[in-house]
């Protein structure tokens, strides 16, 4: 290892040292964050990867970074990359330890917004420096997400020793450190997970909604309508609710649900279940009435089948 020796933990305010990164797992996620760390200024000096699309992604990506096995790419590293799905993580490291793979004063960092520092305890007894820096942000594995990762958020959970130096590595990538407590990591990736995976769905469903009645570009429709919706939502939560369930238009909502009886199942479901969430928030923030709330969790308690 060259980047380490002695002074890995920086004080507050300064660059870390220079260091050697092995990449484990060049998907979307790690390819794009070897490339941030070594626009940076770190080399990365090897990879992992399967899958042919990993293979490809390295080339484009990671060029002239060589592939090997995942206990060669940690041996030649000061920086261990670990970016393998949540379920895989805390197999790999258990895996690696028991081989006694890892190098004392490495500094060993996932990208899984599940875990904390916690599942990388096998590895801390063998004496590395554990980080978890989560990207909250969804990848396209290209070169784009490089210029994305400016306007990024990092999940960071670390010891207090090292949290300078985890802060550093997330701005040097150009994104943001946003501190989450060990215990809160599981609420944390929630939050993102129920916001971003479930607002794909929900899109999606209204697309195909749309494009039943015969519009050509539902996309063209429905893109300044949710982008309105997205702003106001982040700026005034609850208070930017707008339609027929924060009015208490039970009958309009009636309506829409015969008119999706004839959808994939999916679809009517999910509005019932979001109109029922709208009309308890509505009603919690006072735009809502009782009255109107009740009618509402009456048609959506059974809503009537069309035959």
């Amino acid at each position: 290892m060259n980047g380490l020796d002695g002074d890995a933990v920086q004080p507050a305010g300064q660059r870390p040292a220079r260091l050697d990164v092995g990449v484990v797992g060049t998907g979307r996620v790690g390819a794009v964050l070897g490339a941030a760390l070594g626009r940076a200024g770190h080399r990365v000096v090897a990879a992992s990867g399967v899958s042919r699309q990993s293979v490809e992604r390295a080339g484009s990506l990671l060029p002239g970074v060589p592939l090997r096995d995942v206990p060669d790419v940690v041996q030649v590293a000061d920086l261990v990359l670990l970016t393998v799905p949540d379920d895989e993580l805390p197999l790999l490291v258990r895996g690696l330890s028991e081989t006694g793979a890892w190098q004392a004063g490495q500094i060993v960092v996932h990208t899984s917004g599940r875990y904390g520092v916690r599942v990388l305890e096998p590895a801390a007894e063998q004496h590395v420096i554990p980080l978890a820096l989560h990207p909250a942000m969804t990848f396209s594995g290209t070169s784009v997400d490089l210029e994305r990762l400016a306007g990024c958020c990092f999940g960071v959970t670390s010891g207090d020793s090292v949290r300078p130096m985890a802060e550093a590595l997330v701005v040097e990538m150009g994104a943001e450190p946003v501190w989450v407590a060990e215990e809160d990591r599981p609420r944390y990736h929630a939050a993102l997970a129920h916001g971003s995976n479930h607002l794909v769905t929900l899109v999606a469903q209204a697309l195909q909604v749309l494009r039943s009645t015969g519009v050509a570009a539902p996309d063209r429709v429905l893109a300044p309508l949710l982008s309105a919706a997205l702003d106001g939502a982040l700026r005034a939560g609850d208070a930017a609710i707008t339609g027929p369930v924060s009015r208490g238009d039970a009958g309009t909502v009636a309506a829409h649900l015969e008119a999706l009886a004839d959808q994939t199942p999916d679809v009517r479901s999910t509005y019932v279940a979001l109109a029922r969430a709208t009309a308890v928030r509505a009603l919690a923030s006072g735009r809502l009435s009782a009255p109107g709330a009740e009618s509402l969790l009456d048609v959506l308690a059974s809503p009537k089948e069309t035959p």
